[in-house]
């Protein structure tokens, strides 16, 4: 089991610890809801160092990123970055991964914790173009600043104007004392906030002058659970839940990441399927009476019979229901459509919503 370089601190937190795609990770420390309501009313700190970053230089980065990736890279100016995600031969997805572009031929690829070697090997064996290619996975931190009060809590420590740095944007600068620091606005829970990219040696360091700076505005570290019932309030898919090698981006929902303005990976196949329409689809839904769906249920049609499985589903704190995705014929896919989900004996009824659940 690998740590992160602030397990130690996360103990002395009294953070629970669980084994997490490899590493030993903070799970939560004072309790999911709490937490929760922390990052989407103010302030709130995941390590998520886990995470894999590998960089792509040269010439020939562009070339590779295109070729690999469904979204259009062409597009990133520097400063930028860009959700989307590995297509495989076979019509589904390899991982979902952020793109930021650094510099001119050069960028950094953001993936999933568990699939770390697993894109490594995949974005290796298409690398017939001589891109070069870096895995800083095991050298850089990750901290990700989440919640309305991130930018007024954290401006203290910076001399970048945080405020000015729109959604998907990022600047490389001075941040708690360290240079160089990639600080950017993105992050997997919906409340706003940045993730701050640095050398593990200077993590802690980090960590401790954000601790500083939102003391007076409530900042509490916030572990992987409140992590997940976050991300799931907005819908966002979870790699290994949601999407997965069988699960195609169309079926997904994540046609807006899926660019046919150039060739990548499988987008013919992919094109065509868009084109003659898929018979199945994600859907978000909402029970409509008291229980929690969970990951592996069955959600069923008006007779009993199965006619799919929730992917994700939690009782979300903020609303109080219980809420969840889930792959279901398209028949049953349209906002207002009634499903059931098997909860043990019972099949609790639930309806399709629109995403988000959760509106700020």
């Amino acid at each position: 089991m690998k740590n992160t370089a602030l397990t130690s601190t996360h103990e002395a937190l009294g953070a629970k610890m669980v084994p997490f795609a490899g590493y030993n990770m903070p799970v939560q420390y004072e309790g999911v809801n709490i937490e929760h309501e922390t990052v989407r009313k103010g302030v709130g700190v995941f390590d998520v160092s886990h995470m894999g970053e590998f960089l792509i230089e040269g010439p020939q980065a562009l070339e590779l990123i295109q070729k690999v990736s469904s979204n259009d890279a062409s597009k990133l100016t520097i400063g930028k970055a860009q959700y989307s995600c590995l297509p495989n031969d076979n019509g589904g997805i390899v991982d979902d991964l952020i793109i930021y572009k650094v510099k001119e031929e050069t960028y950094l690829l953001v993936v999933n914790a568990s699939n770390i070697e697993k894109d490594w090997n995949w974005i290796t064996s298409k690398n017939d173009v001589g891109a070069e290619m870096k895995d800083l996975s095991e050298d850089y931190s990750l901290l990700a600043i989440q919640g309305p009060k991130a930018v007024e809590a954290m401006q203290s420590i910076t001399s970048h104007d945080l405020s000015a740095i729109p959604f998907y944007n990022f600047v490389v600068g001075d941040f708690a004392g360290i240079e160089n620091v990639i600080i950017s606005a993105t992050g997997y829970t919906g409340s706003g906030g940045f993730e701050i990219y640095c050398k593990n040696s200077e993590v802690k360091q980090v960590w401790d002058k954000v601790f500083e700076a939102g003391a007076s505005y409530g900042i509490k570290p916030i572990g992987l659970a409140a992590r997940d019932t976050l991300r799931l309030e907005m819908g966002y898919c979870l790699y290994g839940n949601d999407i997965d090698d069988t699960t195609s981006p169309i079926e997904a929902g994540l046609g807006w990441v899926t660019k046919f303005t150039k060739e990548f990976t499988n987008s013919e196949a992919l094109k065509a399927e868009k084109e003659r329409g898929i018979e199945r689809k994600l859907i978000a839904f909402e029970l409509d009476e008291r229980g929690i769906p969970r990951h592996g249920y069955d959600i069923v049609d008006g007779n009993g019979k199965t006619i799919g499985v929730v992917t994700s589903g939690t009782m979300s704190p903020m609303l109080n229901k219980g809420i969840g995705l889930g792959y279901v014929p398209t028949i049953f896919s349209e906002v207002g459509s009634k499903i059931n989900i098997q909860i043990r004996k019972n099949a609790i009824p639930a309806t399709v919503v629109k995403l988000p659940f959760y509106k700020a």
